[in-house]
């Protein structure tokens, strides 16, 4: 039976799936701060105040634990009287029909009665056992979904800086892990670990009361001693199991970076090369796996043998005292079965030590970065801000992302209500940093920024991003229909009011020729759309939130000139009435601005409308006249390569 049951266990553990490993982000893994102290965090979403049902689901699965592992310990006795009746049958059968009538019928059928016990004693304990892990259950997942949301919530609020910085397929990761690791360690601490401590003392103290104390102490040191190996072994595991964990964790990263990437995997010719680099993260986790499968076999083989000497202890004592008729043989069973018992839960000792580790440092992720403060906080004192005019104003704004590279030094200039002011420079000169501080994604080094005379940095962010629109160079759209995106603008939205923004971005006609109209997917990051397609769509969400201020960063610098040119008239639409920022890398779409302010190496040096700028013959002049070369020989190119194809040239 116990070398049965033995290897029942180690074949469970086999097929067991590797624990995930924990994924990185920019800040260094967490320490894991035990148990205790995990439990403690823990323990308000195990318990949550206001929510009695939950707490009475605690208190029925607790007190369905107690009364299982009285159930639990009934059952080996059952099968000792039952035994035992047996015996006694047995040997009153041997004397004969008489003495087997004068016994009466109740000897006869106290066996089958008992064995009957038995077999009710062992449903009640199955039943009792599912019964208690249905109830805490909905606890534990309830649990799961306060923490993940709120994970997921604190996300959103972290910087800028730590979403640029931070491995998408890594945090997600974190999410899903941690997620999973409260699910784990709330199942194997409630339902496994508490209970196996709870029927271990009851074992000791049961041995203790139908033996002695002899019995009691070997049961104790062969745990302890079981328990010692369980946790050397499985710290020697653990290491082994770290290198499968980081391969897993390299293998998925690798993966996602090259899926999001696919384009350009395709662009190059490089399906051979990514594979290989897949092929090298998975060949380290095949190698670590293996090595985890073979540690896993000595674990298991070294859990028997120390348990097998102990109960083989125990049994001889039964045997001894049986002979001395200080015990029945229903004793020997119970020993026997109080023993294998105990040994399904035991077995479970060295998974459930790892797995609560495992869960421990994933739960530590998570609460990392729920505790991790954003770069970016309102002021306590933080007020919404109230938009009259929608003047933006910058005053000797500093800013840098690390401090050695400065980026922007001294910039000052406005955009007055109702204005266009455009941004030009060279790359890196600046440009984008200046919608990023507007949009409060970072805070200046120094120097303020202003809208209608109230400073950025003393207002509300989600009053401060309400009041601006923004149409960017990359637009990437959710992985949902065409409405969904544009309705992303103002959710509270009727559809005729969809419907008017997509006509006044000048993309309605287009989505009339879909056949599923406004419920057409776009697909991941908008990839069935063309570029232009994309730019309306973000041009229409953006005419639907309405914003007093605009911000145009690089809008159309990623499309080609006559789809640049369509872009270009419903972007002067939108802006009109509005206070309005570009950012511009083509000069040509900006001739018409108000203002221009050319940025050099973070500083503003030249600023003035189109014509004075270019009579001054500064950075603004050379600029356009680059512009204009280079324009001007992609045309004579185009002209060329028409002319050759045309018929009187292949005809010639």
């Amino acid at each position: 039976m116990i070398a049965y049951i033995g290897s029942d266990i180690s074949i469970g553990f086999s097929r067991m799936p590797p624990s995930t490993a924990v994924p990185t982000t920019s800040a260094a893994a967490p320490k894991p701060s035990g148990l205790a102290a995990t439990w403690t965090k823990l323990w308000p979403y195990l318990w949550p105040h206001g929510r009695p049902d939950l707490q009475r689901r605690v208190f029925l699965a607790f007190g369905l634990l107690l009364v299982a592992k009285g159930v639990t310990m009934v059952t080996p006795f059952a099968f000792k009287w039952a035994t035992d009746a047996l015996v006694a049958v047995t040997g009153s059968a041997g004397q004969g029909a008489e003495a087997a009538a004068t016994s009466g019928s109740w000897l006869w059928k106290a066996p089958i009665l008992l064995t009957a016990i038995y077999g009710v004693t062992r449903i009640l304990m199955a039943v009792l056992t599912q019964m208690r892990d249905g109830l805490f259950a909905k606890v534990a997942m309830h649990a799961v979904r306060n923490l993940a949301l709120q994970a997921f919530e604190h996300m959103h609020r972290l910087s800028l800086r730590f979403h640029l910085e931070r491995k998408t397929g890594g945090l997600t990761r974190v999410l899903e892990r941690g997620r999973e690791g409260i699910e784990e360690l709330s199942r194997l601490v409630v339902l496994t670990l508490v209970p196996t401590i709870l029927e271990f003392i009851l074992v000791l103290g049961l041995l203790a009361w139908e033996f002695n104390w002899i019995y009691s102490a070997v049961v104790f040191v062969m745990v302890v001693v079981y328990l010692a190996y369980t946790y050397k072994a499985t710290q020697w595991r653990i290491s082994i199991r770290k290198q499968m964990n980081d391969s897993d964790t390299d293998a998925n990263t690798k993966a996602v970076d090259s899926l999001l990437n696919y384009e350009t995997v395709k662009y190059f010719g490089a399906e051979q090369r990514e594979t290989a680099r897949y092929d090298r993260s998975m060949e380290r986790y095949e190698k670590a796996s293996t090595q985890t499968y073979t540690s896993l076999a000595v674990l298991n083989a070294g859990q028997a043998v120390i348990f097998s000497i102990g109960m083989a202890i125990v049994m001889v004592l039964a045997a001894r005292d049986i002979m001395a008729g200080r015990a029945s043989i229903g004793s020997f069973v119970l020993v026997n079965a109080m023993l294998v018992q105990l040994y399904i839960p035991l077995n479970f000792m060295g998974m459930l030590y790892r797995e609560i580790k495992q869960a421990l440092i994933d739960i530590d992720d998570m609460f990392a970065i729920i505790e991790r403060n954003p770069e970016i906080q309102d002021k306590p004192s933080a007020k919404p801000l109230q938009v009259a005019e929608g003047v933006v104003r910058f005053e000797d704004v500093h800013f840098s992302y690390i401090p050695e590279r400065p980026i922007l030094k001294g910039v000052s200039f406005e955009v007055p209500a109702g204005h266009t002011v455009a941004i030009v420079g060279p790359s890196g000169a600046g440009k984008s940093t200046i919608s990023r501080l507007l949009f409060r994604f970072y805070e200046p080094t120094s120097g303020r920024i202003l809208i209608d005379g109230q400073n950025v940095a003393e207002v509300q962010q989600a009053s401060l991003r309400k009041v601006i629109g923004m149409v960017p160079q990359d637009t990437v759209l959710f992985n949902d229909t065409i409405g969904y995106n544009i309705q992303y603008g103002r959710w509270d939205a009727t559809p005729e009011e969809v419907r008017e923004a997509a006509r006044l971005a000048q993309i309605d006609r287009f989505i009339g020729l879909l056949p599923e109209g406004y419920d057409t997917p776009v697909g991941e990051r908008g990839l069935k759309l063309s570029g232009g397609e994309k730019q309306r769509v973000a041009i229409a969400r953006t005419i639907l939130k309405a914003p007093p201020i605009l911000v145009l960063d690089e809008a159309t610098s990623a499309l080609d000139t006559f789809t640049e040119k369509e872009i270009q008239d419903a972007l002067d639409r939108v802006s009109r009435g509005r206070t309005t920022l570009v950012i511009a890398h083509r000069l040509s779409t900006v001739i018409g601005a108000d203002e221009i302010i050319v940025l050099d190496q973070g500083r503003v040096v030249e600023r003035g409308d189109h014509a004075s700028l270019l009579s001054h013959g500064g950075v603004y002049a050379a600029m356009w006249n680059r512009q204009r070369e280079a324009d001007q020989a992609r045309e004579t190119l185009k002209r060329t390569e028409e002319e050759e194809r045309s018929p009187e040239s292949v005809a010639g």
